[in-house]
């Protein structure tokens, strides 16, 4: 069908290619598009990343700064995720405030973080009490056609790989720290997470197609962090033990990638 089509009766459109069991593209149905992983793009960052999915294109960038620690954790620092969905990645977002998916977004790499144990707050700790790091990883989409979430973990874990910390100390007759760029130690992280995003379709005579959504984050370990699935149709066993199965395939893909940027 010609792209006129596509805009004019998108339903029937797709369901033209659902039927045959590829994407428009003329990829299959569980193919996954080409992704790219680039290290260090932002050279004012502590850490970065530049990732790409196809045409969706997402950078991070993380600073890490030292702070005080909370009274209830005073031996933990922390990583401060973000993402961000500004109108120049689509035309359905809008300046202003946030959008729900953007804090929907943060919220998913938050509790990924804290799940997944990616960072061991002890080891952001400078001087127990006083001085902690926390890391801000800023995840902003140049551009959405698809799975920004996928590349949203992505560049965090990969920018997250990339931070060295410099050595700091305290001053004891000034109480404040003093820090050593010539002594410079990089960030332990404990596993490589990987999101892989699925669309679930109803029956193809039907107006609306597309019936849910799931995301699945594991790692090359076959361990399951998340598995967020918002509303939409139930699904069966079946199909969710392929959705996993396929999932921990992709994962043991994109680990090769971390692993390759980060040796080279």
């Amino acid at each position: 069908m010609s792209d006129l089509t596509k805009h004019i009766q998108p339903v029937e459109y797709y369901k033209s290619f659902l039927k045959e069991q590829v994407r428009p593209d003329t990829r299959t149905l569980q193919q996954i598009r080409q992704t790219t992983l680039n290290v260090g793009p932002i050279t004012s960052a502590d850490g970065s990343a530049l990732v790409k999915i196809g045409e969706t294109m997402v950078v991070c960038g993380v600073k890490a700064e030292l702070t005080q620690p909370t009274v209830e954790e005073p031996t933990k620092g922390m990583i401060v995720p973000n993402l961000d969905l500004p109108p120049l990645c689509s035309s359905k977002y809008r300046t202003g405030p946030p959008s729900e998916q953007a804090q929907i977004g943060t919220q998913f790499l938050d509790n990924l973080i804290k799940i997944s144990k990616l960072v061991n707050s002890e080891d952001l700790c400078v001087v127990p009490d006083q001085l902690v790091w926390v890391l801000y990883c800023d995840v902003i989409c140049l551009n959405n056609d698809g799975g920004v979430m996928d590349a949203a973990v992505i560049a965090m874990v990969a920018a997250l790989q990339s931070v060295k910390l410099p050595s700091v100390t305290m001053n004891e007759e000034t109480e404040t720290p003093v820090t050593n760029f010539d002594e410079m130690t990089p960030l332990k992280i404990n596993c490589l997470p990987v999101a892989t995003s699925f669309t679930f379709f109803e029956r193809l005579d039907n107006e609306e197609i597309t019936s849910g959504h799931m995301t699945i984050v594991t790692d090359a370990d076959d361990n399951l962090f998340l598995l967020d699935r918002p509303g939409g149709s139930s699904i069966t066993d079946g199909q969710l033990d392929q959705c996993l199965q396929r999932s921990f395939e992709r994962t043991k893909e994109v680990v090769k990638l971390y692993n390759a940027v980060h040796s080279s």
